[in-house]
Protein backbone atom coordinates (compact mmCIF):
# COMPACT_ATOMS: atom_id res chain seq x y z
CA UNK A 1 0.00 0.00 0.00
CA UNK A 2 1.18 3.53 -0.78
CA UNK A 3 -0.09 6.72 0.87
CA UNK A 4 1.07 10.08 -0.46
CA UNK A 5 1.06 12.19 2.70
CA UNK A 6 1.49 15.54 0.96
CA UNK A 7 -0.74 16.60 -1.94
CA UNK A 8 -2.95 19.51 -2.94
CA UNK A 9 -6.15 19.75 -5.00
CA UNK A 10 -6.08 21.51 -8.39
CA UNK A 11 -2.31 21.77 -8.00
CA UNK A 12 -0.24 22.50 -11.09
CA UNK A 13 -3.30 22.23 -13.37
CA UNK A 14 -4.33 18.78 -12.19
CA UNK A 15 -8.10 18.56 -11.78
CA UNK A 16 -9.68 15.58 -10.04
CA UNK A 17 -9.66 13.38 -13.15
CA UNK A 18 -5.99 14.02 -13.90
CA UNK A 19 -5.12 13.68 -10.21
CA UNK A 20 -6.71 10.23 -9.92
CA UNK A 21 -5.11 9.06 -13.17
CA UNK A 22 -1.73 10.17 -11.85
CA UNK A 23 -2.26 8.28 -8.59
CA UNK A 24 -3.16 5.14 -10.52
CA UNK A 25 -0.12 5.52 -12.78
CA UNK A 26 2.21 5.44 -9.77
CA UNK A 27 0.23 2.90 -7.70
CA UNK A 28 -0.76 5.39 -4.98
CA UNK A 29 -3.75 4.10 -3.03
CA UNK A 30 -4.58 7.26 -1.08
CA UNK A 31 -3.42 10.86 -0.90
CA UNK A 32 -3.61 13.29 2.01
CA UNK A 33 -5.07 16.55 0.66
CA UNK A 34 -3.69 19.63 2.38
CA UNK A 35 -4.96 23.19 2.30
CA UNK A 36 -2.75 26.27 2.28
CA UNK A 37 -4.60 29.21 3.76
CA UNK A 38 -2.86 32.51 4.45
CA UNK A 39 -3.29 36.20 3.59
CA UNK A 40 -2.78 36.98 -0.07
CA UNK A 41 0.29 39.11 0.57
CA UNK A 42 2.08 36.23 2.32
CA UNK A 43 2.66 34.05 -0.73
CA UNK A 44 4.50 34.55 -3.97
CA UNK A 45 2.11 35.64 -6.76
CA UNK A 46 3.78 33.01 -8.90
CA UNK A 47 1.61 30.44 -7.14
CA UNK A 48 -1.43 31.98 -8.81
CA UNK A 49 -0.45 30.02 -11.91
CA UNK A 50 -0.33 26.74 -9.98
CA UNK A 51 -3.86 26.68 -8.63
CA UNK A 52 -7.25 27.78 -9.88
CA UNK A 53 -9.06 29.79 -7.22
CA UNK A 54 -8.37 30.90 -3.67
CA UNK A 55 -11.78 31.89 -2.27
CA UNK A 56 -9.89 34.79 -0.69
CA UNK A 57 -8.14 32.55 1.85
CA UNK A 58 -4.86 31.67 0.21
CA UNK A 59 -3.73 29.62 -2.74
CA UNK A 60 -5.34 26.31 -1.69
CA UNK A 61 -8.61 26.72 0.22
CA UNK A 62 -10.11 23.95 2.32
CA UNK A 63 -13.20 24.02 0.10
CA UNK A 64 -11.20 22.51 -2.77
CA UNK A 65 -9.83 19.73 -0.56
CA UNK A 66 -13.35 18.96 0.59
CA UNK A 67 -14.62 18.88 -2.99
CA UNK A 68 -12.16 16.14 -3.92
CA UNK A 69 -12.92 14.08 -0.83
CA UNK A 70 -16.67 14.28 -1.42
CA UNK A 71 -16.26 13.05 -5.02
CA UNK A 72 -13.68 10.31 -4.35
CA UNK A 73 -13.81 9.55 -0.61
CA UNK A 74 -12.01 6.22 -0.90
CA UNK A 75 -8.92 7.84 -2.44
CA UNK A 76 -8.35 10.90 -0.27
CA UNK A 77 -7.65 11.76 3.37
CA UNK A 78 -8.67 15.24 4.41
CA UNK A 79 -6.28 17.84 5.82
CA UNK A 80 -6.92 21.44 6.81
CA UNK A 81 -4.91 24.25 8.40
CA UNK A 82 -6.82 27.42 9.22
CA UNK A 83 -4.46 30.30 9.99
CA UNK A 84 -3.79 29.91 13.74
CA UNK A 85 -3.52 33.68 14.12
CA UNK A 86 -7.25 33.95 13.45
CA UNK A 87 -9.41 33.95 16.62
CA UNK A 88 -11.81 31.40 15.12
CA UNK A 89 -9.10 28.99 13.95
CA UNK A 90 -9.48 26.31 16.64
CA UNK A 91 -13.26 26.37 16.36
CA UNK A 92 -12.98 25.97 12.59
CA UNK A 93 -10.54 23.10 12.94
CA UNK A 94 -12.72 21.38 15.52
CA UNK A 95 -15.82 21.71 13.35
CA UNK A 96 -13.96 20.45 10.27
CA UNK A 97 -12.86 17.37 12.18
CA UNK A 98 -16.31 16.65 13.59
CA UNK A 99 -18.28 17.35 10.40
CA UNK A 100 -15.93 16.33 7.60
CA UNK A 101 -13.46 13.97 9.24
CA UNK A 102 -10.29 16.05 8.92
CA UNK A 103 -7.30 13.99 10.12
CA UNK A 104 -4.28 16.26 9.54
CA UNK A 105 -3.57 19.90 10.45
CA UNK A 106 -1.75 21.01 7.34
CA UNK A 107 -0.22 22.48 5.49
CA UNK A 108 0.74 25.22 7.93
CA UNK A 109 2.62 27.74 5.81
CA UNK A 110 2.35 31.25 7.22
CA UNK A 111 4.71 34.14 7.97
CA UNK A 112 4.89 33.70 11.72
CA UNK A 113 7.21 32.24 14.32
CA UNK A 114 6.05 28.67 14.77
CA UNK A 115 6.26 28.98 18.53
CA UNK A 116 3.84 31.91 18.46
CA UNK A 117 1.42 31.62 21.40
CA UNK A 118 -1.60 31.36 19.09
CA UNK A 119 0.13 28.56 17.22
CA UNK A 120 0.92 26.73 20.46
CA UNK A 121 -2.77 26.78 21.38
CA UNK A 122 -3.60 25.15 18.05
CA UNK A 123 -0.86 22.53 18.44
CA UNK A 124 -2.11 21.60 21.89
CA UNK A 125 -5.65 21.26 20.59
CA UNK A 126 -4.43 19.01 17.79
CA UNK A 127 -2.44 16.96 20.28
CA UNK A 128 -5.54 16.43 22.40
CA UNK A 129 -7.38 15.07 19.36
CA UNK A 130 -4.44 13.02 18.06
CA UNK A 131 -4.14 15.12 14.89
CA UNK A 132 -0.62 15.46 13.45
CA UNK A 133 0.59 18.96 12.53
CA UNK A 134 2.39 19.35 9.19
CA UNK A 135 4.51 22.50 8.89
CA UNK A 136 6.37 24.17 6.04
CA UNK A 137 9.66 25.80 7.06
CA UNK A 138 11.49 28.30 4.83
CA UNK A 139 14.32 30.71 5.54
CA UNK A 140 14.45 34.25 4.24
CA UNK A 141 16.04 34.70 0.81
CA UNK A 142 15.97 38.08 -0.90
CA UNK A 143 14.10 38.45 -4.16
CA UNK A 144 14.32 41.21 -6.74
CA UNK A 145 10.83 42.43 -5.85
CA UNK A 146 9.64 44.89 -3.24
CA UNK A 147 5.90 44.09 -3.25
CA UNK A 148 3.95 42.21 -2.09
CA UNK A 149 6.99 40.98 -0.14
CA UNK A 150 10.75 41.31 -0.66
CA UNK A 151 11.13 37.72 0.55
CA UNK A 152 9.06 34.70 1.55
CA UNK A 153 9.88 33.02 4.85
CA UNK A 154 7.72 30.69 6.90
CA UNK A 155 8.17 29.55 10.47
CA UNK A 156 11.08 31.59 11.77
CA UNK A 157 13.78 28.94 11.55
CA UNK A 158 14.49 25.52 13.01
CA UNK A 159 14.91 26.98 16.52
CA UNK A 160 11.30 28.20 16.59
CA UNK A 161 10.10 24.80 15.40
CA UNK A 162 12.21 23.05 18.02
CA UNK A 163 10.71 25.22 20.77
CA UNK A 164 7.22 24.27 19.57
CA UNK A 165 8.06 20.56 19.40
CA UNK A 166 9.56 20.67 22.89
CA UNK A 167 6.67 22.70 24.33
CA UNK A 168 3.99 20.37 22.93
CA UNK A 169 5.28 16.83 23.52
CA UNK A 170 1.82 15.29 23.07
CA UNK A 171 1.52 16.70 19.55
CA UNK A 172 3.05 14.99 16.52
CA UNK A 173 4.87 17.47 14.27
CA UNK A 174 5.72 16.63 10.67
CA UNK A 175 8.49 18.76 9.17
CA UNK A 176 8.67 19.68 5.49
CA UNK A 177 10.24 22.10 3.00
CA UNK A 178 13.68 23.63 2.34
CA UNK A 179 14.16 25.23 5.76
CA UNK A 180 13.54 21.88 7.44
CA UNK A 181 15.47 19.53 5.17
CA UNK A 182 18.55 21.73 4.88
CA UNK A 183 19.25 20.78 8.51
CA UNK A 184 19.86 17.16 7.59
CA UNK A 185 23.49 18.32 7.26
CA UNK A 186 25.69 20.24 9.68
CA UNK A 187 27.23 22.38 6.93
CA UNK A 188 25.35 25.58 7.81
CA UNK A 189 23.91 26.00 4.31
CA UNK A 190 20.28 26.51 5.38
CA UNK A 191 20.42 30.31 5.10
CA UNK A 192 22.56 30.29 1.96
CA UNK A 193 20.75 27.92 -0.41
CA UNK A 194 17.24 26.50 -0.55
CA UNK A 195 18.57 23.23 -1.95
CA UNK A 196 22.09 22.67 -0.61
CA UNK A 197 24.35 20.29 -2.49
CA UNK A 198 27.25 18.09 -1.54
CA UNK A 199 27.86 15.26 0.93
CA UNK A 200 26.16 15.38 4.30
CA UNK A 201 28.29 16.85 7.06
CA UNK A 202 27.84 15.27 10.52
CA UNK A 203 26.13 17.33 13.19
CA UNK A 204 22.93 18.24 11.38
CA UNK A 205 20.18 19.74 13.52
CA UNK A 206 17.52 17.46 12.01
CA UNK A 207 19.04 14.13 13.11
CA UNK A 208 19.73 15.68 16.51
CA UNK A 209 16.10 16.74 16.91
CA UNK A 210 14.79 13.37 15.75
CA UNK A 211 16.88 11.67 18.44
CA UNK A 212 15.70 14.13 21.09
CA UNK A 213 11.99 14.47 20.27
CA UNK A 214 9.97 11.32 19.55
CA UNK A 215 7.03 13.52 18.46
CA UNK A 216 8.92 14.84 15.40
CA UNK A 217 8.34 13.19 12.00
CA UNK A 218 9.63 13.92 8.47
CA UNK A 219 7.70 14.44 5.23
CA UNK A 220 10.07 13.67 2.35
CA UNK A 221 7.97 15.40 -0.31
CA UNK A 222 8.87 18.09 -2.84
CA UNK A 223 12.24 19.04 -4.24
CA UNK A 224 13.50 19.79 -0.74
CA UNK A 225 13.01 16.29 0.60
CA UNK A 226 14.23 14.63 -2.56
CA UNK A 227 17.30 16.86 -2.68
CA UNK A 228 18.19 16.17 0.94
CA UNK A 229 17.93 12.40 0.49
CA UNK A 230 19.84 12.47 -2.80
CA UNK A 231 22.91 14.33 -1.56
CA UNK A 232 24.67 11.41 0.08
CA UNK A 233 23.10 8.03 -0.54
CA UNK A 234 25.14 6.12 2.04
CA UNK A 235 24.10 8.63 4.69
CA UNK A 236 20.49 8.46 3.46
CA UNK A 237 20.32 4.68 3.86
CA UNK A 238 21.52 4.97 7.47
CA UNK A 239 19.21 7.93 8.13
CA UNK A 240 16.11 6.15 6.82
CA UNK A 241 17.01 2.97 8.68
CA UNK A 242 17.50 4.79 11.98
CA UNK A 243 14.31 6.87 11.71
CA UNK A 244 12.20 4.45 9.70
CA UNK A 245 9.31 4.77 12.17
CA UNK A 246 9.02 8.53 11.59
CA UNK A 247 9.46 9.00 7.85
CA UNK A 248 6.44 9.67 5.61
CA UNK A 249 6.36 9.28 1.84
CA UNK A 250 4.92 12.28 0.02
CA UNK A 251 5.32 14.08 -3.30
CA UNK A 252 3.81 17.59 -3.29
CA UNK A 253 3.84 17.23 -7.07
CA UNK A 254 2.90 14.67 -9.72
CA UNK A 255 6.16 12.97 -10.67
CA UNK A 256 7.60 9.71 -9.36
CA UNK A 257 11.04 10.86 -8.25
CA UNK A 258 10.58 9.95 -4.59
CA UNK A 259 9.54 6.37 -5.27
CA UNK A 260 12.41 5.94 -7.69
CA UNK A 261 14.85 7.17 -5.06
CA UNK A 262 13.44 5.06 -2.23
CA UNK A 263 13.32 1.92 -4.36
CA UNK A 264 16.96 2.37 -5.43
CA UNK A 265 18.43 2.38 -1.94
CA UNK A 266 18.24 -1.31 -1.12
CA UNK A 267 16.14 -0.75 1.99
CA UNK A 268 14.46 -3.72 3.62
CA UNK A 269 10.85 -4.36 2.71
CA UNK A 270 9.63 -3.73 6.29
CA UNK A 271 11.36 -0.33 6.24
CA UNK A 272 9.83 0.57 2.88
CA UNK A 273 6.40 -0.55 4.07
CA UNK A 274 6.62 1.82 7.03
CA UNK A 275 7.68 4.77 4.90
CA UNK A 276 5.13 4.16 2.16
CA UNK A 277 2.10 3.63 4.40
CA UNK A 278 2.68 2.03 7.80
CA UNK A 279 3.70 5.21 9.61
CA UNK A 280 0.89 7.17 8.00
CA UNK A 281 -1.72 4.59 8.98
CA UNK A 282 -0.47 4.58 12.56
CA UNK A 283 -0.70 8.38 12.84
CA UNK A 284 -4.11 8.59 11.19
CA UNK A 285 -5.55 5.82 13.37
CA UNK A 286 -4.79 7.91 16.47
CA UNK A 287 -7.13 10.75 15.44
CA UNK A 288 -10.17 10.99 17.70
Amino acid sequence: MIIDFHSHPDWHKHDLKKFLANMDQFHIDQSVLLSWECPKDEYDPGFNAATAASDGVGPIPFSRCLSYVERAPERFILGYAPDPRRPEAIDQMSAAMDIYGVKVFGEMKVRMMYDNLDALRMYRFCGQRGVPVLVHLDYEFETTRKYPRPSYWYGGGIEALERAVATCPQTVFIGHAPGFWAHISGDGQQTKASYPKGPIVPGGKLPEMLRTYPNLYCDISAGSGHNALSRDLEFTKDFLAEFQDRILYGRDFFDNAHQQLLNSLGLSQPTLDKIYSGNALRLLSAVS
